[in-house]
């Protein structure tokens, strides 16, 4: 367990639950450098011994992680009185439907998918600080039980957590979306580039510049160095060598 204790009271406090070494130290210098005061914990079980005498303004945990994952981490401090307020932030690789109606029915606020966008997370975490101070005193209210993908759950999340979950849904859609504009927009810029060097190219007999499609004779290098990520080093080759500098060859 680690913790920063240099960092004013009034600071809010995070917990991160993960079971990584390098992914947890990357997440808490995020928080740190944003202004949080953090502490970590490598698994649920640790986490829950760590709760007994703090109370973090907000929980970060993986899902996958020994001992206790993150699922059943959520589902034990929403069933104790002194601990069910603190909201919680799942970090998960899954996406399947049925992982967000497991992430209700543990009872967590939110969650979003990893490898995450540092701002999209930053902005998770306002999100969800700014509303548990306006919900603070509201009153929860019961569950009901759900049949989806072949299996039976309880959710005992209230209708407001459920819409933050389903809006942390879309709005990880959205980022995935907006990350697969982005390959297929430089996918796209590749096969032109590829193209450009693809058909038949005007080159002159004598000096080997080429003719590009505005009607310029380029060099050939230009030409291609443009058009590519490829550069170039002069050298010689040998038929070339014995011509200009016969003197210096030596034949085999």
């Amino acid at each position: 367990m680690e913790s920063k204790n240099n960092i004013n009271q009034e600071t809010p406090e995070i917990l991160i639950v993960e079971d990584s070494p390098p992914q947890a130290l990357l997440l808490q210098k995020l928080l740190e450098k944003n202004g949080y005061k953090v502490s970590v914990a490598v698994n649920g079980v640790e986490a829950l011994s760590y709760l007994e005498g703090h109370l973090p303004a907000l929980i970060i945990s993986d899902i996958l992680m020994p001992e206790m994952d993150g699922y059943e981490l959520s589902q034990k401090v929403k069933a104790r009185d002194e601990l069910k307020g603190i909201p919680i932030i799942l970090l998960t690789q899954l996406t399947e439907p049925e992982d967000i109606v497991r992430g209700l029915g543990c009872g967590a606020d939110n969650f979003i998918t990893k490898p995450y966008d540092r701002e999209l997370l930053l902005s998770r975490i306002r999100y969800v600080l700014v509303n548990q101070e306006i919900r603070k005193d509201r009153v929860m209210e019961m569950g009901i039980e759900v049949f989806f993908a072949g299996k039976k759950h309880f959710i005992n999340s209230d209708r407001i957590q459920i819409l933050d979950l389903l809006f942390s849904t879309y709005e990880n859609a959205v980022q995935q979306k907006r990350d697969l504009e982005q390959i297929n927009k430089e996918l796209k810029e590749a096969l032109e580039t590829i193209k450009k060097l693809e058909g038949i190219l005007p080159i002159c007999a004598k000096c080997k510049k080429i003719r590009d499609d505005k009607g310029n004779w380029i060099q050939m290098e230009k030409y291609i160095r443009d058009r590519s990520e490829a550069r170039f080093s002069h050298s010689i080759c040998p038929e070339c060598a014995k011509k200009l500098y016969p003197d210096f060859v030596i034949d085999d």
